[in-house]
């Protein structure tokens, strides 16, 4: 892919930042959108231009729709499940009216970007049909996040169907990796390497049992810049230019509990805690056409990626 123009929401953040990262490294020109309410500033490299914007705003979308971008990855939302179920007018107003905001943006745009949209690969699902979810199953979602996510999904099939925009929607597993919040619910990873770093036990909602599908995020990131630059399906249902993005392997939060505390090399002890509302109980997902379109495959393993991630985490300085 020649140079181009990329446009990170969410860039200060932690997949938006690795995503960032991977365009960098490609050779590619990034400016990154962030309002600074969960990123951190620290992530943004100094080649990055920086615009400190709410993606509501009518600041974002015209910057959107006069830079002149080749492709937008649209990494900016609220992702705590929980802030979800308490609050979903709030949830709402990020992830569906903020998406809407900038694709009404692109729309206008005299160049038009292609938008590479970042979904979940869990929530949007629900548990009524069994895992491994493939793009095309049924989708009834157990939160008002996933609600959100598939509300603007179907968005994005709208817009590639009635105005041609490029769209492609990656559907993330759980991902983890180095810059991860410990301080939020969708970090578990982060947050049980601080808890090993600490001498704390592992907090473990219900029993443990529940299921998940965790992809390091330097695959996740790799996927959005091959999302970038692939031949896409022509625009038709919301699935069809929907993409898992996950490693198809199922992981409980006992056994990752477990494959963590080897990888810290120390063993800690695992409390239980009630199990949590609008909270799936199993769920990963097929891979096979993300590999056949896009070319992606995850390269890391679930014990490399968290020895990588831990070793990160024991790197910080101390605060």
């Amino acid at each position: 892919m020649s140079a181009k123009r990329v446009l990170i929401t969410g860039g200060a953040g932690f997949i938006g930042s690795h995503v960032a990262d991977a365009f960098l490294s490609a050779g590619h020109s990034v400016a990154i959108v962030d309002d600074l309410s969960t990123g951190d500033r620290a992530n943004v490299r100094p080649e990055c231009a920086f615009h400190e914007l709410d993606i509501r705003s009518g600041a974002a979308a015209d910057l959107v729709q006069t830079g002149r971008f080749d492709v937008i990855c649209h990494l900016a939302a609220q992702i705590d499940v929980r802030k979800s179920v308490a609050d979903p007018v709030a949830d709402a107003e990020r992830n569906i009216l903020g998406t809407l905001n900038l694709l009404e943006a692109c729309r206008l745009a005299d160049r038009r970007p292609r938008v590479v949209f970042s979904s979940t690969g869990g929530a949007v699902y629900g548990d009524f049909a069994d895992p491994p979810s493939v793009e095309t199953q049924s989708k009834d979602p157990e939160s008002p996040y996933g609600i959100a996510k598939l509300a603007a999904e179907l968005y994005l099939a709208y817009y590639g169907r009635i105005h041609g925009l490029e769209i492609a929607a990656l559907r993330y597993a759980n991902v983890y990796g180095p810059r991860q919040d410990p301080h939020g619910e969708a970090g578990v990873v982060a947050i049980f390497c601080q808890r090993l770093l600490a001498h704390e036990p592992l907090t473990v909602f219900g029993d443990g049992l529940q299921t998940r599908d965790y992809v390091y995020v330097g695959d996740v990131a790799r996927a959005n810049l091959l999302a970038a630059q692939a031949v896409l399906p022509l625009a038709g249902r919301v699935d069809d230019r929907a993409f898992n993005v996950g490693t198809g392997v199922p992981t409980s939060v006992l056994d990752l509990a477990a494959a963590l505390q080897r990888a810290a090399g120390c063993a800690g002890s695992v409390v239980h805690a009630p199990a949590r509302p609008g909270e799936q109980q199993r769920s990963y997902v097929q891979i096979g056409k993300a590999g056949s379109v896009l070319g992606w495959t995850p390269s890391v393993a679930l014990d490399e990626g968290l020895r990588l991630t831990f070793e990160w985490f024991r790197s910080r300085p101390k605060s």
